[in-house]
């Protein structure tokens, strides 16, 4: 009887290892990264240093993301997941490397472009695949179709979209993405209309991802607008039922120019600016 119950222990340790590695322990919850933003971020601004010094969760977080098995999940879940991961992975390469020194004159001080390959050759491990921030933004996200997404990323920067204090959900996408898509006419960064003027600026991220925008939104501007570029229809069309009523008129009357504004680079850097 003895025996047996040892044998019995061998075995069971014996296996042990192996269905470990056979089922891998279950991600961070997403109110990791849920507390991570809603402490470190404000009104798209992150507290850098605030994060490195107490970057636990974010690491955490992050390296629950190396072995989840996503993609077998719904497209909600999918595109949430993929979304977040970027979100925590640029939180991630700016702290690894902050206060990021000067590398080039090309980009602002401290800008995360500043750090050597950060979005093209840096790879981290997600959803058990090998993968840098373009393979991300440019191959898994792209395959959503649905362009709201170049918006709905945090690059670290001014000029992207505004990184929200909340994570993205499954049951929550759609909202989210059409909040999104709406925050972007009320900041500079997206979308500028001069009335004095008659001129419109518009953020570098349509004409890098045109192609995503006009085949999502080209055919819904009105016929008012049917001279104008495919892309600057797409543009009208996604910002147009959202403007004011004194800046359709502008638009209405067709007159305006219309350019792409330089992307801002400089770090979204909340440290120093009355936080932490």
């Amino acid at each position: 009887m003895r025996f047996t119950i040892a044998l019995c222990l061998v075995l069971a340790c014996a296996w042990a290892p192996k269905a470990a590695q056979q089922n891998p322990p279950p991600p961070a919850p997403l109110t990791n990264f849920e507390e991570i933003l809603d402490v470190y971020v404000r009104d798209g601004l992150v507290y850098y240093r605030a994060l490195k010094v107490e970057r636990g969760r974010l690491d955490r977080y992050v390296g629950s993301l190396a072995e989840t098995a996503i993609d077998a999940s719904s497209r909600e879940e999918r595109l949430a997941f993929w979304l977040n991961a970027y979100n925590a992975l640029v939180l991630k390469t700016v702290i690894d490397h902050y206060p990021i020194p000067r590398q080039t004159k090309d980009y602002p001080d401290r800008s995360i472009r500043q750090i050597p390959g950060a979005f093209e050759r840096i790879q981290h491990r997600v959803g058990r695949r090998m993968v840098t921030l373009d393979q991300i933004e440019q191959t898994i996200l792209a395959g959503f179709r649905d362009p709201r997404v170049y918006l709905a990323i945090g690059r670290g920067a001014m000029g992207s979209g505004r990184l929200r204090s909340e994570p993205f959900a499954p049951g929550q996408i759609e909202t989210q993405l059409s909040e999104v898509a709406a925050e972007c006419v009320n900041r500079a960064q997206c979308i500028e209309i001069d009335r004095a003027s008659n001129h419109v600026a518009i953020s570098s991220i349509f004409s890098w991802r045109s192609a995503d925008f006009i085949g999502a939104y080209g055919s819904a501007a009105g016929d008012a607008f049917a001279s104008r570029s495919p892309i600057e229809r797409a543009v009208l069309a996604l910002v147009e039922p959202k403007l004011l009523a004194t800046e359709k008129a502008v638009l209405a009357q067709n007159q305006f120019k219309a350019d792409f504004k330089p992307f801002d680079w400089s770090l979204n850097d909340l440290t120093g600016r009355g936080g932490r």
